[in-house]
């Protein structure tokens, strides 16, 4: 029993040191952030708020920087057309496009994941492969939101601020580049329109 347990705890060890963690519980760098998603209640955007907390992120509505789910596609195509048997396969994507926006609204990052899928599609069993069809989109959008996760734990409070740093620079630069344009053109002589003497 000690031994069981002992090799129990040494594998355990052994894994985390290797960089193993069981799904669902990454480790994230950030500790505030607010989520937000075109269908605000959403499945995705659900999930994703979950995961969040689950890792330790407080979600909420000030935190200084927002990760915005700005649009989801889901495509199906065929991938092989069916003969007699009346079976074919269709092919799955997802594309979940986000953006993390800081201080001032400053766009920091923009960025896309997708999930491809195939399942296989029985026209004599119309009821089950909706239900496969139905498990695979789900089994989707938990990957999706794993995926969402790896990005996220990538992202570091020193890279946010090299980011935020970055969108401030090119805020500057774009307000001093409309405030020189204004000024050439308040400085150019502006025609008077013609008058046309009454008779």
């Amino acid at each position: 029993m000690i031994k069981r347990n002992l090799l129990v705890i040494g594998l355990a060890v052994l894994l985390s040191a290797c960089g193993f963690q069981l799904r669902g519980t990454t480790e994230l760098a950030i500790k505030e952030l607010d989520v937000s998603a075109r269908n605000a209640y959403g499945e995705t955007v659900t999930q994703l708020r979950r995961a969040l907390e689950t890792s330790g992120v407080n979600v909420h509505a000030g935190a200084p920087y927002k990760l915005i789910l700005t649009d989801e596609q889901d495509q199906t195509r065929a991938a092989t057309y069916s003969g007699g048997s009346r079976s074919a396969e269709y092919e799955l994507t997802v594309v979940t496009k986000y953006a993390i926006v800081g201080l001032n609204d400053a766009l920091l990052l923009e960025d896309k994941v997708e999930v491809r899928r195939i399942y296989i599609h029985d026209g004599n069993n119309i009821t089950g492969s909706g239900q496969e069809a139905t498990q695979v989109r789900e089994e989707m959008r938990r990957d999706q939101v794993q995926r969402l996760l790896v990005r996220l734990q990538q992202l570091t409070p020193a890279r946010l601020d090299q980011l935020q740093q970055q969108a401030d620079e090119r805020a500057r630069a774009e307000a001093e580049a409309l405030r020189e344009a204004q000024r050439i053109q308040d400085a150019t002589p502006q025609q008077s329109p013609l008058e046309i003497p009454a008779n």
